[in-house]
């Protein structure tokens, strides 16, 4: 699996244990009500509700049983829904066209061709849906869910705004934002295919102290070439340094 497949993984198995989760809440409910029915015998045992959220004991057999349920399903999906990113979508019309808004049950179909059997076993095991027929309602749900996480463009630089430095941690001071792609370099950053357009307005927020810091280390060039992000530059040593030291400074702004 590669490291988008990897990380689209962890987006999936979120998803697909958001349905699970909630199919067992109506069940449950569902089971409770019949259970609390009027005209009951003294002398009936309620019936026993198999599904795992059932048993207090049973949250490691829940989680396993949702991870084997995503990592079979996930695996036959199909190559360019399991790498699917915002990137992907922007540079290949054909991906853009087949998995962008307005999303319809259409666009799981591919997924849910060639489903292991032992998936819907397991799931007619648990109980968990009233027919096996639901469970192509409930991977298509699933699926677009995922795609709708995995497709989003970025946030408005403005929306990204936090509390404290984002080199030194300092969250008693003014911050200013610093463009991880220097604007200068953008049409060079282009035409070289350092980057892509979508992400030119990349920006990290950072005290004016540290915002300075990263100005005198790197030209512009090299900001946008191999300091593009906060993990590229916290992985300096200069700038670790850096950091610590002036994380401890602590007087504040006028």
């Amino acid at each position: 699996m590669t490291r988008t497949s990897n990380a689209n993984y962890v987006i999936f198995h979120d998803c697909f244990s958001s349905s699970i989760l909630q199919k067992i809440s109506v069940a449950e409910q569902k089971a409770a009500k019949r259970r609390s029915g009027k005209g009951r015998k003294k002398d009936i045992k309620p019936a026993v509700d198999k599904s795992p959220a059932n048993d207090n004991d049973n949250g490691e057999e829940l989680e396993d049983f949702v991870e084997y349920l995503a990592s079979e399903v996930f695996a036959v999906l199909p190559i360019d829904l399991r790498e699917l990113s915002y990137s992907l979508v922007q540079s290949d019309p054909r991906v853009a066209s087949k998995y962008t808004d307005p999303l319809s049950s259409r666009v799981a179909a591919p997924g849910l061709l060639n489903i292991p059997p032992t998936v819907l076993d397991s799931v007619e095991a648990y109980a968990l849906l009233p027919d096996s027929t639901d469970l192509s309602s409930l991977v298509s749900s699933v699926i677009i869910e995922y795609i709708s996480v995995i497709a989003a463009p970025p946030p408005v630089w403005t929306d990204t705004r936090v509390s404290a430095c984002e080199m030194c941690d300092r969250d008693w001071i003014p911050l200013t934002y610093h463009h991880l792609i220097p604007k200068q370099i953008h049409a060079k950053a282009l035409k070289r295919h350092w980057h892509e357009e979508w992400t030119l307005n990349s920006v990290a927020w950072l005290c004016r102290a540290c915002h300075s810091f990263v100005h005198r280390i790197a030209s512009n060039e090299q900001l946008a070439k191999d300091l593009w992000s906060v993990e590229l530059l916290m992985a300096r040593e200069d700038v670790q340094a850096w950091a610590k030291w002036v994380g401890r400074v602590r007087w504040k702004s006028k």
